[in-house]
């Protein structure tokens, strides 16, 4: 099921309190790819806390957000509305971007998935880590 993270409040111990995130954090291994080809298509996502196929399956469906930071700063992109366009003149650039992807498939049988994004992941995405957002819910 939803993975829900339970901790005791610091400040009253006899309460508990529950962390309402919306996304799990992940770590890309790498490209599907057999001994001798990748394929740079798909990604291979390892999931915190997700250590069977069974779990996995879970995922299917969900979108996917690895976060990076660039060499040279961006605009970010403003609504076409006034308020908007006073909102954007206000911010600093950003160096952060994101690359969008949805999870397909379970890969082999320890909880690993397979992602394929938007534009192909590059290498070194390797090892970094992403996020697994807890939307769209399949029923």
């Amino acid at each position: 099921g939803c993975p829900t993270i339970v901790l005791n409040s610091h400040s009253c111990p006899h309460k508990v309190r529950i962390m309402n995130r919306l996304h799990v954090y992940g770590r890309v291994l790498g490209y599907r790819r057999s001994h001798h080809n990748q394929q740079p298509q798909w990604s291979l996502l390892e999931l915190d806390g997700v250590k069977s196929k069974e779990e996995a399956r879970w995922y299917l469906g969900k979108r996917v957000a690895y976060i990076y930071r660039a060499a040279k700063a961006k605009k970010s992109v403003a609504k076409t509305d006034k308020v908007g366009a006073e909102k954007a003149k206000l911010k600093d650039h950003s160096r952060v971007r994101v690359m969008w992807g949805k999870i397909c498939h379970t890969h082999g049988n320890s909880g690993v998935v397979r992602a394929q994004f938007k534009k192909n992941l590059p290498p070194k995405s390797f090892g970094g880590p992403c996020r697994v957002f807890l939307y769209p819910h399949r029923k």
